[in-house]
């Protein structure tokens, strides 16, 4: 990819053994710093990436660096290399291996990608405005993928859970489900899973391209971190570290993905909510007002649906817009509704065929857990053009009393 600018090392000694991986590559100016100079160098620099020879570096330390750069837009990515701390928020950990030196350089071409769609998405903007990392907090919209059976599963659990949206799968095939039906911000890979099954969903999500991005933690010391994955750590270590290690890649992967929407939302000049890729409710209200003139008109189905979440769980009905978003045909479209709502509109649509994509959808919601407990369990109604209706006579009863989605 094009150079955005050096990349800055910290380093309390000479220059590390890591900074020749960069030198070789020809691709990255490099400049060394050291933790009394890394403030300064900062601002004289203005690095693309910075990364950090953290080993017996202490969290204050290491905290004030990263503060420094999520401050700073566009993305700043902070990788710290082989760090025995616990991790700030925003710090990816990067963790050597022998005979592996292209890793390093694969984890600092993923970040500066993030980096480069923070560019994009801020010079698009109208008018031109920053927006750093500092300013949202990316990861309260992030779902993780827990895979795993043993012991250290509910752990596992809590830890992720209570920063996160948390995705459990008791197996492969259960997790290659959760995979094509949502969108899936960085996966855990517990124990429970001989080392061949491991294989071979690594390799799997190495040759699918739409996975490869993804944050992995696999909590197992069994395997060598051998595949195209950028995003991978292999650690042998307790729920918590691993908790600790995988949520700022997940934030950072969620960020991207908020990049992402942001742009699309761009591109439709405000018709799209950036958080939920669905529509503005304005342009949602626009657009279902055509859908029934024309179906009236012309002859057809239409049907539409509402998905309200309980007022306690605030998170849900972002995770249910974000579902709905990913699985709805091309031809459906929806909004976010101040309510704790969702409305989806189905064209083409029976009431018997609205009703079973109701059920799916909402089946997909109930396996979204919001922290330690809640699950995303949404009540459903469903209402048909009928002949004389309006947009608005629809609506009304649409927005009758709602009946708990069917199990």
């Amino acid at each position: 990819m094009s150079q955005q600018g050096p990349v800055l090392i910290v380093s309390a000694s000479a220059k590390p053994p890591f900074a020749a991986v960069l030198d070789e590559t020809k691709l990255f100016p490099v400049v060394l710093t050291d933790w009394n100079e890394v403030g300064r160098a900062i601002e004289q620099v203005k690095p693309a990436a910075i990364i950090a020879a953290a080993e017996g570096v202490d969290f204050v330390t290491l905290s004030g660096l990263a503060k420094r750069a999520a401050a700073r837009a566009p993305y700043l990515p902070l990788i710290a290399v082989d760090p025995a701390t616990t991790l700030p928020d925003t710090v990816i950990a990067f963790f050597q291996h022998k005979g592996m030196p292209d890793r390093l350089v694969a984890r600092l071409n993923a970040s500066l990608r993030v980096r480069a769609l923070h560019a994009t998405v801020m010079r698009r903007l109208v008018p031109p405005a920053p927006i750093a990392l500092s300013d949202i907090d990316p990861v309260g919209e992030a779902t993780a993928l827990l895979i795993g059976r043993g012991g250290a599963y509910p752990a596992l659990s809590v830890a992720l859970g209570e920063r996160a949206g948390v995705v459990g799968a008791l197996s492969i095939e259960a997790a290659a489900k959760h995979l094509s039906n949502r969108d899936i911000d960085g996966i855990v890979l517990a124990e429970g899973f001989t080392p061949r099954v491991m294989d071979a969903f690594l390799t799997v999500l190495t040759e699918d391209v739409r996975f490869r991005p993804l944050p992995v933690i696999v909590a197992s010391g069994e395997l060598t971190p051998r595949y195209e994955l950028p995003n991978l750590e292999i650690v042998t270590a307790g729920p918590a570290r691993v908790g600790d290690m995988v949520l700022p890649m997940i934030r950072q992967h969620a960020f991207e993905a908020r990049l992402g929407r942001m742009l699309k939302a761009i591109d439709a000049k405000g018709l799209i909510d950036p958080r939920t890729g669905l529509l503005t409710k304005a342009a949602f209200e626009r657009d279902f007002a055509t859908a029934v003139y024309q179906t009236a008109e012309r002859g057809g189905a239409l049907s539409v649906a509402r998905f309200t979440f309980d007022n306690t769980q605030p998170r849900a009905q972002f995770d249910g817009a974000r579902i709905i978003s990913r699985l709805m045909r091309q031809a459906d479209f929806g909004a976010v509704y101040d309510d704790r709502s969702l409305v989806v509109a189905f064209a083409g649509t029976d009431l018997r065929n609205a009703q079973a994509i109701t059920r799916r959808l909402a089946s997909v919601m109930r396996h979204t857990q919001n922290g330690r407990r809640d699950k995303a369990e949404p009540a459903v109604s469903v209402a048909t053009l009928l002949p004389g209706d309006s947009a608005h006579s629809l609506l009304g009863r649409l927005f009758g009393t709602p009946e708990r989605a069917a199990s």
